[in-house]
């Protein structure tokens, strides 16, 4: 049961009054037992956070995945320069040259802009080299891990059309109570319609306004992926035509082992530019992805880095002054 609960809370989390029961009605047991479940894992760090995933760039920022190059004995102090940065949000060693991995984002006022950043970064880490891989094309993003291992190994990828919305103050005001990580109790959002003395029907119909103008992806339980049981998480990267990159990228997509797919630019010192994050409980479950991949795609060589440490991993808070105070504190790292 702990399972399908997991399951459902990453894919498809009701946005009502009381969300728990709603699940609890749908797996014929009581309200109390789903929030008890959820509390557990909550406690034993399977779930992460239960919040709002909304789209960096629909709110402005701009972001990038960047790959530094930092010697083994200056990785423990780069690693606190780089995780004080308040746009980094993931970041890992991996098994290259290129050995520290990490997602940037700068914010929409932003003096230095994300090129500056992450040069001010190279300079403050003592990095040797770094590549800067912004998104060229999103194929997909949709962290589910399988905690049934009942789900389908492929699946088909909605392409949808987003509406315009123009975000007011009040947009941002609720953007903001969005960010924070629920509690596990009856009425989780009741601190939101208390707070901004609003309804449960207004909150949800802008909640969906969200969705359907693609600013946020959806509410969920992201999972500690480690606890979770998938011990053996791969960013794939492959070399592929840029001819044909779409017809690719699409095809990578599909298969449910993989959360992220994008493309990404190539260049002197780095050739792939698809990239795959795949998901697997053993080194085996994402070997298997990985070939199976690789008998459906055309593509010139490829590459399985896996993540030996994890130094960061959480949520961008969003227009939040503690980017502002960073650049004021660095900004002189660029003369």
């Amino acid at each position: 049961m702990k399972d399908e609960i997991l399951l459902k809370i990453q894919k498809s989390f009701p946005l009502v009054a009381r969300p728990f029961e709603a699940l609890a009605n749908e797996l014929n047991i009581t309200e109390n037992e789903v929030i008890k479940i959820l509390q557990d894992a909550k406690t034993n760090n399977i779930i992460r956070q239960t919040s709002a995933i909304f789209d960096t760039k629909k709110l402005g920022y701009q972001s990038s995945l960047v790959a530094f190059e930092i010697d083994d004995d200056k990785i423990e102090e780069a690693v606190k320069i780089l995780n004080s940065h308040p746009g980094i949000s993931h970041n890992y060693e991996r098994n290259h040259s290129f050995n520290i991995w990490f997602t940037m984002a700068v914010a929409p006022d932003s003096i230095l802009g994300l090129e500056q950043t992450v040069e001010i970064l190279s300079k403050l880490t003592r990095a040797n080299d770094y590549i800067i891989l912004p998104t060229i094309k999103l194929f997909k993003i949709s962290v589910k891990l399988d905690t049934t291992n009942k789900e389908e190994k492929k699946e088909k990828i909605k392409k949808r059309d987003f509406k315009e919305l123009e975000l007011t103050p009040y947009h941002y005001e609720i953007i903001k109570l969005l960010q924070e990580d629920i509690e596990f109790k009856s009425e989780p959002f009741k601190f939101i319609i208390e707070k901004l003395d609003i309804t449960y029907d207004e909150l949800f119909c802008i909640m969906h306004d969200f969705i359907e103008a693609g600013i946020m992806r959806r509410f969920a339980s992201i999972l500690n992926h480690r606890r979770a049981g998938f011990n053996a998480n791969a960013m794939v990267v492959w070399e592929i035509d840029e001819d044909n990159a779409i017809e690719i990228g699409e095809e990578a997509a599909s298969f449910s082992a993989v959360s992220h797919c994008y493309l990404r630019p190539k260049y002197k010192n780095w050739k792939y530019n698809l990239f795959t994050m795949i998901h697997g409980k053993t080194n085996t479950d994402t070997q298997n992805t990985i070939d199976s991949i690789s008998k459906n795609i055309k593509y010139k060589s490829n590459m399985a880095l896996y993540s030996s440490r994890e130094f960061k991993k959480t949520r961008i808070s969003y227009f939040s002054d503690e980017f502002s105070k960073w650049e004021e504190k660095n900004q002189k790292g660029i003369a």
